[in-house]
Formats: C-alpha cells, sequence, structure tokens
C-alpha cells in the first residue's frame, strides 16, 4: 500500500520490473501461489468479514443502497471467490502459447506467442470481492497489478492485501511488488500520467467513473461505462417462462451491472403478458414504469420519460416499452442500450438467431437472464471485467482478456537486402502450424 511518503512513480517502477520476473514464472509456481491465496482467504474468513463489518458500519446510510449492498461480503461470497480462484487454478495458462508459426524463408522461422499484458491499473468502487478476482487472473496470466478501491472498503481492501502479503512471504519466487494497492483520489491522477508503467486502465465502477479515467490518461482504457440490459419478449414466448426469467434478471441482484433495466414487449403479446408480469413484479417488490401503450394495459404505473430508457436503475426499478415488431425491438436496444447484455425470449428460432445477430451488443442471449453474463459463470474462473469495446477483448474479460502477444523471429544470418531489388529472394510464408 501506498503511504504519504511513497512515490507512485517508484511504486509504478517496481510494479513494471515485477511484471518482467512475474512473466517468467512457471504454471505450477503460479498455480502453487492461487492455492495459498485461496487457503488464506477460508483460513481468514471471519478476519475479511470483520474488516467489511468495520466499512459496512462507516458506510450505513452515508452511501446509495445498491453500493452498500455491493459492499457487502458475507460467508457465500467467500467461498464463491475461493471456489473461483480454484477454478482458474484449473484453467490452461494463457501465456507462452504459439499462435502460429511460419516458415518465411529457409533457416527463417516467425512465431506469435501470447505474452502477459504487463502492467494492469484497476480503479474500482464499493466491491471488495474484486481485489481476489482481479488478483488471481492477473497472477495466473503473469500480469503486475495496481489497484484502486473505493475509500468505502478500505478495510476490506486492505484485509485482503494482507493475506496477498502472506503469499509473497510464503513463495520466495513471488516478486515484490507485483500487486499495489493505491490510497487516495491523488495516487490514481498521478498514476494515470505514466504510460510509460503502466499498459492499461480498466474502471469498474460507475458511467461517471468510467468516463473521467478516460478523459484523464493516454494509456489505454477497457471497460464499460452502463449497464443498460434489455430482454425482449416475443409474440412466441412462453409467457410463464418469460415472467420467471425477467423477474431473475431484475431481482437476482438488481446493483449488478448485468441487470434487466428495461423491458421491450411485443404489442402481439403485451395484452397477454403484461397484466400477470405486472403482478409477479409488484410481488417481487419492483416499480415499473411505463411508455403510453404499457400504461393503456397498466394504468397503476408511473410514465417513463426518454431518459428511462437510457438509464442503468441499478435498482428494483424497470422501463418497460411495447414496441411493434421485432424489428423496432432490436433498434431499440441498439440505439438505447449500453452494448453489455441483451436477450430475446422467444421460442421462434428464426426470430432468435435474427436477434441474436443482429443486436450489436457483447453478450447477447435467448430465453435465459442478463445475470449470466458473468465471468464466473461462463467458465473464466472470474473476471478482470466487462467490456463493451470492440478491440483487443468483449463482454466478461477472463484470461484470455489478460494477454497480448509478440512476435519471435528465429533466423540464420538473413538480412533483408537479399529479399530487395531486381534479385530479390521470394518469401515462402509457409504456415507451420
Amino acid at each position: 500500500m501506498t503511504s504519504a511518503t511513497d512515490s507512485i512513480e517508484s511504486l509504478l517502477i517496481q510494479a513494471r520490473q515485477s511484471s518482467y520476473a512475474l512473466a517468467t514464472l512457471s504454471t505450477d509456481q503460479k498455480n502453487q501461489a492461487l492455492e495459498a491465496f485461496a487457503q488464506a482467504i477460508e483460513t481468514h474468513a471471519d478476519t475479511l468479514l470483520a474488516a467489511n463489518a468495520s466499512d459496512l458500519e462507516v458506510q450505513q446510510g452515508q452511501i446509495a443502497a445498491s453500493m452498500y449492498q455491493r459492499l457487502k461480503l458475507d460467508k457465500g461470497k467467500l467461498s464463491q471467490l475461493v471456489q473461483g480462484i480454484r477454478d482458474v487454478v484449473k484453467l490452461e495458462d494463457p501465456t507462452g502459447k504459439v499462435l502460429s508459426k511460419t516458415l518465411l524463408d529457409d533457416g527463417l522461422i516467425l512465431e506469435k506467442i501470447s505474452v502477459p499484458i504487463g502492467v494492469v491499473g484497476i480503479i474500482f468502487e464499493s466491491r471488495p470481492d474484486v481485489i481476489p478476482q482481479i488478483l488471481s487472473l492477473a497472477l495466473k496470466s503473469g500480469n503486475a497489478v495496481v489497484l484502486k478501491g473505493g475509500k468505502e472498503a478500505t478495510h476490506s481492501n486492505q484485509a485482503f492485501m494482507e493475506l496477498v502479503h502472506q503469499v509473497n512471504r510464503r513463495f520466495d519466487f513471488m516478486p515484490e511488488g507485483w500487486a499495489q494497492l493505491l490510497e487516495g483520489r491523488e495516487a490514481v491522477h498521478e498514476m494515470l500520467n505514466y504510460p510509460q508503467y503502466v499498459d492499461l486502465v480498466i474502471p469498474r465502477g460507475s458511467n461517471q467513473l468510467v468516463q473521467s479515467i478516460m478523459a484523464a490518461t493516454k494509456i489505454p482504457v477497457l471497460g464499460h461505462a452502463d449497464g443498460v440490459c434489455h430482454l425482449y419478449v416475443h409474440p412466441s414466448a412462453d409467457v410463464a417462462q418469460a415472467i420467471t426469467i425477467v423477474i431473475d434478471a431484475k431481482t437476482q441482484y438488481p446493483a449488478a451491472c448485468n441487470a434487466l433495466e428495461t423491458l421491450l414487449v411485443d404489442s402481439a403479446i403485451a395484452q397477454d403478458f403484461l397484466p400477470p408480469f405486472a403482478q409477479a413484479a409488484k410481488q417481487a417488490g419492483m416499480v415499473l414504469k411505463g411508455c403510453e401503450a404499457t400504461r393503456a394495459l397498466l394504468p397503476d404505473i408511473a410514465p417513463a420519460t426518454e431518459a428511462d430508457w437510457r438509464t442503468e436503475y441499478g435498482d428494483l426499478t424497470l422501463s418497460v416499452k411495447i414496441v411493434e415488431s421485432h424489428a423496432a425491438a432490436i433498434d431499440h436496444i441498439n440505439r438505447y442500450g449500453s452494448h453489455h447484455t441483451d436477450g430475446i425470449l422467444a421460442q421462434d428460432s428464426d426470430a432468435i438467431e435474427n436477434f441474436l445477430n443482429q443486436v450489436d451488443s457483447a453478450s447477447v442471449f435467448a430465453n435465459a437472464s442478463t445475470r449470466f453474463a458473468d465471468g464466473f459463470r461462463f467458465g473464466l474462473g472470474a473476471e478482470i471485467g466487462i467490456s463493451t469495446a470492440k478491440t483487443h477483448a468483449r463482454g466478461p474479460v477472463g484470461l484470455e482478456g489478460m494477454v497480448i502477444y509478440k512476435y519471435k523471429l528465429r533466423g540464420q544470418g538473413h538480412i533483408v537486402k537479399d529479399y530487395t531489388g531486381e534479385q530479390a529472394k521470394p518469401f515462402r510464408h509457409q504456415p507451420l502450424s
């Protein structure tokens, strides 16, 4: 952790140096450290929960309910974190893979090899469970990390980092400084000024956080600004099944970025679907806001405005809109959505395929809750974050999103001069793998 006397630049230099050492660790060494980290969380569960209780006490009534829910740890969350780390242990090491091998000419061989990104800065808000998720993926992929959590989770974050220090002391092959925890907003702003040491920044939090990070740095930024997720009820939908899915997508964990925010209902099924859905929604404690056509069927709900179609509520509020067609639903999602996770509820296979192909989102689902958009549920072990970008990584970002590649060329005295001019030798460009 940083202190008032620490130099951010020296800390980042240490992270950079440790990334070189981390990249040379064997798969077995990384897995040993990961298992030790999982065991430490199990052994010190009471200590972690006590630290989290201190944060919860300080923040009671001081932050939004959705943030407070994200801040809270319990034995179930810790158990899931441990399982996630052990799932990462089981995953194939993403580094050192030969992605391609090409014979350029006799004795001149080019390889494309997967390698760690290097140093990754992770900035997140009140979710202390993010730390073990990030650290497990970073370690398995050979990346050094610089973490900055929200001040709301100060005690929880420090408790997790103390376990990291224990693991570091246990194994002499672990480089000092591969995982750093920054404190204070000023430290983040200073880190963002060092693209020569930090290779990638991943902000996890509100739209405001992501946008502010993107505007403040020349370092590449990977993330998503909003989680405005949709479900579309097609005329062929099974009404009972659709209601169950919608309720789960909204209420299972409404503060999550993959929770449902807008429900689109085809006009051809609205009369059959909306009344029983509204009854189920009321029982689940949901608050509905609807377009004019929706309120004609559900007159007791509040009106939705244009702003509602772009709103990530993070609570039990759901906006509902009746659309005239399948095409209109897709158009609405592509226009108002955040390209995070969107789904269709239908039995018509052609409609499903059309939706999955035309909706421009990182994750597109059919007859499933949007809450499945998660690295753990996708089998990634955990996730470093969720990206709506179209470069490098998209959707839940696991191990594959934590590596890049480099080229290795092996020759035997080859020079470019021999391959230029009138007597130029031709390249063979023969794939070897």
